[in-house]
């Protein structure tokens, strides 16, 4: 979910989030998550985009593991483990490419995992 609509995925509402053209978004929820990729690339940007996209993954990906026990869980499962989104296609913003890259989608996912892990953990409070 992202500002009061369900997506199909995380990554149809990522791409909607791209712009502020509520008509342009509505289009996100009924592509495929390869759809939305394909017209995330040509939606006309909103003006703050820059600053905003890192905020709004997290917001998006909380939302995921928030609403979806069942990965929630997945991740938890993982552990204290190193998460990379390791690609192929040159995405070294949210990924690594031929060990190159930034890996922001691997830290958010590690960083949600620690908010859950440390919600459970009872022994933090005492």
């Amino acid at each position: 979910m992202y500002e009061g609509v369900i997506y199909p995925s995380s990554e149809n509402a990522y791409m909607a989030a791209k712009t502020r053209d509520l008509e342009a978004r509505r289009a996100f929820e009924t592509m495929s998550p390869k759809e939305a990729k394909l017209a995330g690339r040509i939606i006309p940007l909103r003006e703050d985009w820059d600053l905003v996209k890192i905020s709004i993954m997290r917001e998006i990906i909380f939302d995921k593991f928030s609403r979806n026990l069942d990965i929630r869980e997945r991740l938890l499962q993982t552990g204290d483990a190193y998460l990379e989104e390791t690609n192929h296609w040159g995405d070294i913003v949210w990924g690594v490419c031929d060990g190159i890259g930034n890996n922001l989608l691997g830290k958010i996912l590690m960083d949600t995992r620690a908010y859950w892990k440390n919600s459970f953990d009872n022994s933090k409070l005492f």
